[in-house]
């Protein structure tokens, strides 16, 4: 039977997509920050699929917290066939009003705990010749988002890192897939929200976090690269490229503002 491993995996995308790889008979291993939320999380799904769920508390965004966690796996002989990172954090408004702690925050989950947690599992997958990796990006890896700049610049770093790696993994065994959700319901969404005063988006542009969490497991399963979930999210993707740079940055710097001011 398959071990996965997701972070994040106390609330939204990353709660949803384990119960879809307890679904489909995986093991599971949950980190998160949240001790109580995960063993709650791991009861449950213990319950509903017989199957085995570890535990592991973890803060991503700190040095060393992937190693801590690869070690911790390694002297309970874990292997991790399959990895979803789908932890990360997002922090609206203003380059120059967020401050630097922020921004540093941003960085160190959303890529240096991203790439740090590919050092330590994917090697192992690639010795194995088999497994599977989940990066879950996001719509903003595609353009530049004013009032979203470092959130959206470390997506398009996931992005970017996931479609190397996918030319450099073929012929290994091991997949990897980007998951580039729009706006999704989430608490990461309700936090930007509350932090934000007068961040507006309407409801028909707000994604269902299940059926995000469904698109990217199926595109994991099955190998793909790159996953858009909801047409018009993929139509806006489309469209941006089309569209000169120059015109992008209007658009999307008219939207930001646009969602900031209503």
């Amino acid at each position: 039977m398959d071990t996965t491993l997701i972070t994040g995996a106390s609330s939204g995308i990353g709660k949803s997509l384990a119960a879809l790889f307890a679904q489909g008979g995986s093991n599971l291993v949950l980190v998160a920050r949240s001790q109580a939320k995960l063993e709650e999380l791991a009861q449950q799904l213990q319950a509903e699929h017989n199957i085995m769920v570890w535990v592991e508390p973890a803060d991503l965004s700190l040095p060393g917290a992937a190693k801590k966690l690869a070690a911790s796996l390694a002297r309970q002989d874990i292997e991790v066939d399959m990895l979803v990172n789908n932890a990360g954090v997002l922090e609206h408004g203003r380059f120059v009003e967020i401050g630097t702690q922020a921004h540093r925050r941003m960085l160190d989950l959303n890529i240096s705990g991203l790439t740090e947690m590919l050092d330590y599992f994917l090697p192992a997958m690639v010795e194995r010749g088999r497994g599977r990796v989940l990066n879950v990006a996001s719509i903003a890896s595609f353009q530049p988002i004013p009032s979203l700049a470092i959130y959206a610049a470390s997506k398009a770093f996931v992005l970017s890192l996931t479609e190397s790696l996918a030319e450099e993994l073929k012929g290994s065994g091991v997949s990897i897939t980007a998951l580039c959700p729009g706006i999704t319901a989430t608490n990461m969404l309700s936090t930007a929200q509350e932090h934000s005063v007068g961040l507006n988006i309407p409801d028909f542009l707000i994604g269902d976090v299940n059926e995000v969490a469904a698109d990217g497991y199926k595109a994991c399963m099955k190998g793909e690269v790159i996953v858009v979930p909801g047409a018009m999210n993929m139509a806006a993707i489309l469209a941006g490229r089309a569209i000169p740079k120059w015109l992008l940055r209007r658009i999307t710097g008219f939207a930001g503002r646009y969602t900031t001011d209503h």
